[in-house]
């Protein structure tokens, strides 16, 4: 009992350090820029010591899209009450889960650092950091999938619809759809959201019982 309990002392408290290094890293990534970022900053802001830093990134791009990935870690928890519970239409249903989505996007990261992480997942595909990014971007489709069928099974969207591929449409759209908006750094959250709430309109009239 007690070297069980030491055990989930050192996990927890190596989860404190990894987060106190996510945290200090984009607060200084944003106060500097990534380019102008030291890891040595970094570390002495989440108060370890450099080498304690490459314990656990190799350098400030793996620890760049571990960020991206534990924004997406946080949206896919609130997204799941969303999903069990969902609006009774399917427009306000996909516009809630998506508006979630976006609202959180900007938490952690600014949109030159997600076009940095995008750019290095993309680049580096094969590191264990962006295989991370890949799987859970994967959750998320499957997430709008989920709520998909959720409302099918409630009589929302009609039968025969391929619930799982109505997700994976809307999701590769607003996914598509948040690349313009981290390229542009004039179009606010507010433009993103309304433009993908009307795309999604004419697929909600497709896929229901009756125009909602």
């Amino acid at each position: 009992m007690r070297e069980s309990t030491m055990t989930g002392l050192r996990a927890k408290q190596k989860a404190d350090r990894n987060r106190r290094i996510l945290e200090a890293a984009t607060s200084l990534f944003r106060d500097v820029g990534y380019d102008c970022a030291r890891i040595e900053d970094i570390a002495e802001r989440a108060e370890v010591s450099v080498g304690t830093f490459y314990n656990y990134y190799e350098n400030k791009g793996d620890i760049l899209v571990a960020t991206v990935s534990m924004e997406v870690e946080e949206v896919l928890a609130s997204g799941k009450g969303i999903v069990e519970n969902p609006p009774a239409t399917t427009l306000e249903a996909l516009q809630v889960l998506i508006d979630q989505y976006f609202d959180h996007s900007l938490v952690y990261l600014s949109k030159e650092m997600w076009r940095t992480a995008m750019a290095i997942s993309i680049q580096q595909p094969e590191s264990p950091f962006s295989r991370r990014y890949t799987e859970l971007d994967g959750r998320l489709c499957e997430q709008v999938s989920m709520l998909v069928q959720k409302l099918q099974l409630r009589g929302a969207v009609m039968p025969g619809i391929d619930a799982v591929a109505v997700g994976q449409m809307a999701f590769n759209n607003l996914n598509m759809m948040f690349l313009e908006f981290v390229k542009d750094e004039a179009m606010t959250l507010e433009t993103l959201k309304e433009r993908v709430a009307r795309q999604n309109r004419p697929l909600a009239v497709l896929i229901s019982p009756k125009i909602q």
